[in-house]
């Protein structure tokens, strides 16, 4: 697709990805046309180049596309402290939780041919969930902490795959008994696929009933052998024909097995590796059976932007779709009822709700970022981050690898990204 009088993104990335990047490519971008001021929009390299030397921040590349106009790139730093590499167009990033939607969308791809709803069990597709209990922690006689075991009231359904209520939930960050079940029972432990992952999370108990509340979870892992179940391949398979390579997401997957490209990882700091209660960054370059749908992929940020564009065009690109528009709508809908409660950790945050696969944003204000209703966004916890913004016709993708100081960042790009409309 052409911008009007620019070059096509893959071009840019392409002159980006040379030493004379910036110079070169930067005449070429059209700010003004998307409505942002391009003096302004500088600010997130001055921003970013200020936390890279204060080691806060190897590097990072940030995309910015509104009404169809190309108005910033920047690459910045680093992708490796210990080689000194500097940041290209094919930098390789963890991406982490911004798996989610990509597992999201090609689920609905089935949702949409017939072969998978939104109400079925999930039972249906994996029977070791059709006797899952639900824990319930209470004081004992002692006064200390038991836990009872108890039926649910419902079964888990795909649909709480896909927004986080199927009681599920993850045992590397925050506290409570199921939580620790998840650490004692080493969920991680050894090399296994997404079937043998989705019968080790089907022995332990539920935190919550199913649809009763939001906890962030091992869901979308297990929405991924769903679709395995339904397809008849491995979850990076289906991806792969059906939305990846179509794409042209060519250096988006699990595991980077190209000796030639592992030296595109990214790399955080030697001390900014550590996720959570119990979990280290994972390297990609070393492959293994499991294909974490909700969290397991890696990609660049050109192949993230085609991703992005896709949804934001209503689930089309290049003349192939991908998706319905209402099906895409459909996603960006919030689909947290009265009746769900935000859990302990509501990463949404104040004034968003969240749809199938992102956090959907419900109002103007209350959240401390500026933004629009209907914007659909999620981020990874090895410091990447996405929004569309479907109002302002703009999406946004920043990567990096730093985890200390991924939520700092996050609010900063926002920030300065909307203090740049100029209309």
């Amino acid at each position: 697709m052409l911008y009007k009088g620019l070059l096509p993104l893959a071009a840019v990335l392409l002159l980006l990805a040379g030493p004379a990047a910036r110079a070169d490519v930067a005449p070429r971008l059209a700010p003004e046309a998307a409505g942002l001021s391009r003096e302004r929009l500088q600010r997130i390299d001055s921003y970013l180049k200020g936390e890279i030397a204060a080691q806060r921040l190897p590097g990072a590349a940030v995309l910015i596309e509104r009404k169809g106009k190309l108005a910033y790139v920047d690459l910045v730093g680093v992708r490796d402290p210990a080689t000194k590499a500097p940041v290209t167009a094919d930098t390789i990033y963890r991406i982490y939780s911004m798996s989610k939607p990509i597992t999201s969308v090609a689920a609905m791809m089935l949702v949409e041919e017939g072969k998978l709803s939104l109400d079925d069990p999930l039972g249906k597709y994996i029977p070791a969930f059709a006797n899952v209990k639900v824990a319930v922690e209470k004081k004992g006689e002692d006064g200390k902490p038991v836990v009872d075991l108890v039926a649910p009231l419902r079964p888990i359904m795909i649909q709480d795959l896909l927004r986080h209520t199927s009681g599920i939930t993850y045992g590397f960050f925050g506290v409570g008994a199921v939580k620790k079940m998840y650490v004692d029972a080493h969920v991680f432990s050894g090399d296994f696929d997404n079937a043998e992952f989705a019968e080790r999370i089907a022995k332990l108990p539920l935190a919550y009933q199913p649809g009763s509340t939001w906890d962030y979870s091992h869901s979308t892992d297990i929405l991924g052998r769903v679709i395995e179940v339904v397809s008849g391949k491995s979850l990076y398979q289906f991806e792969k024909e059906r939305l990846l390579d179509p794409l042209g997401m060519k250096d988006t997957g699990f595991y980077v097995t190209d000796k030639a490209k592992q030296g595109l990882v990214a790399e955080p700091f030697p001390n900014d590796r550590h996720i959570g209660n119990d979990a280290e960054m994972n390297d990609p370059r070393v492959p293994q059976k499991w294909e974490s749908g909700g969290g397991g992929m890696v990609s660049t940020i050109g192949d993230y932007a085609r991703f992005a564009r896709m949804l934001l065009n209503g689930g089309a690109l290049d003349g192939k779709r991908y998706l319905s528009p209402k099906t895409v709508a459909f996603m960006g809908a919030n689909h947290l009822g009265p009746g769900i409660v935000p859990g302990p950790y509501y990463l949404p945050g104040p004034g968003f709700g969240f749809g199938l696969g992102f956090a959907v944003r419900t109002e103007v204000g209350v959240a401390p970022l500026p933004g629009s209703v209907g914007e659909m966004s999620w981020s990874g916890v090895g410091g990447t981050t996405f929004w569309i913004d479907p109002k302002e016709d703009m999406f946004v993708v920043f990567m990096a690898q730093t985890i200390v100081n991924r939520n700092r960042l996050r609010s900063a790009l926002k920030n300065i990204v909307y203090g740049a409309f100029e209309k």
